[in-house]
């Protein structure tokens, strides 16, 4: 394995903020095949993955920006750590051990990925340990309305065979609430190249979760049988993404959470398969987490101009985000968020590629 550090570039926020000109680093890991990895401390995102096509050819699957500053408040939060809280609460409100706490609301209604100033947005320290690039994010009590002073750290290892893993730690010295994820959006097919609605989709979940009109759960899961929502066997994303289906209708694609079958707390377990004909290129992902958010790109037009001149349109890639559920603060029956001091976060999300 071979890894490398360079200077990307110096952060361009407005005077003042938390990141105003902050050195932004790139880290590449190549294994001895030539894949390689590339992430940066913007948001501790992914950049590229650069893997072999069925011919042999190396393809950039994921989607990105040519420049590191273009990853400062993009829209579709581009290979980036969302927090403190991934996904959304419902009107920005929680209640914690008795006492409510108010975030900012950025997305209709609601608050989410821990609002305009969440991880995402912000200039993670980092370092190469041994084989692996790990990056740190200390989060100040009460930054974006959260309590508590955070510490997470999202630590990446890319193997020989194609794997990347992303374990994702954290600690907090008051209660408080956590939900981390990587929000990689994937073309399998390369990005630029297009639409994903010929990607096939599987996934380990026989329930998701039923949304409001602003895509809020409205509490207990169902079953996906005989409904759109049904990945239990390999089925194209553009083969229902236009059905006359709530939950379409109301995220103009898919933008829901499954339940994954057989999570259990810090075990990990099959949540999806993507798969692109075209390339043959196949991602499987697996996690401890307990849910897994499938969001098909939706508004991706209007951002940031992508790597190699192309300008995404919607639907030009799919995003496979392990998480915890959506407005679990405020729904007492879903896994429960809270992190209390002398406890640690712990999640794992693999992505192993391959040639099917």
């Amino acid at each position: 394995m071979t890894l490398t550090k360079t200077l990307w570039g110096k952060s361009k926020t407005a005077p003042g903020k938390k990141n105003d000109g902050q050195d932004i680093w790139l880290y590449r890991m190549t294994n001895k095949s030539g894949a390689y990895v590339e992430l940066s401390s913007v948001g501790a995102n992914i950049v590229s993955i650069v893997v072999p096509d069925k011919n042999g050819k190396l393809t950039d699957v994921v989607l990105g920006y040519p420049e590191a500053n273009s990853y400062f408040y993009d829209g579709p939060c581009f290979g980036k750590i969302p927090g403190r809280y991934a996904n959304r609460i419902a009107l920005g409100h929680f209640t914690l051990d008795g006492k409510e706490y108010t975030l900012p609301v950025n997305n209709g209604p609601n608050h989410l990925h821990g609002g305009p100033e969440g991880f995402q947005n912000q200039v993670w320290e980092s370092r190469i340990d041994g084989e692996a690039v790990e990056f740190l994010y200390s989060a100040e009590d009460g930054e974006m309305g959260y309590p508590g002073a955070v510490d997470v750290v999202a630590r990446y290892e890319w193997s020989e065979d194609n794997c990347l893993t992303l374990t994702l730690s954290g600690k907090s010295d008051a209660p408080t609430i956590l939900n981390l994820t990587n929000h990689v959006y994937f073309n399998l097919k390369g990005e630029g190249k297009g639409n994903i609605f010929d990607h096939e989709l599987t996934l380990n979940a026989s329930e998701y979760l039923p949304t409001s009109d602003s895509l809020i759960p409205l509490g207990e899961s169902v079953p996906v049988a005989g409904t759109p929502m049904d990945f239990i066997t390999p089925k194209t994303l553009g083969a229902e993404i236009k059905a006359d289906f709530d939950a379409l209708r109301f995220g103009k694609g898919y933008d829901n959470c499954w339940v994954i079958d057989g999570a259990q707390p810090g075990q990990l377990q099959d949540a999806a398969v993507l798969y692109a004909p075209e390339s043959g290129i196949a991602v499987k992902v697996t996690t401890t987490q307990p849910g897994v958010q499938i969001y098909t790109g939706n508004w991706l037009s209007g951002c940031p101009v992508g790597k190699n001149g192309h300008r995404y349109e919607d639907y030009d890639g799919v995003a496979i985000e392990c998480q915890n559920f959506p407005d679990a603060p405020n729904k007492p029956e879903y896994p429960s968020p809270v992190l209390r001091p002398g406890e640690t976060y712990q999640q794992a999300i693999i992505f192993a590629f391959s040639i099917q």
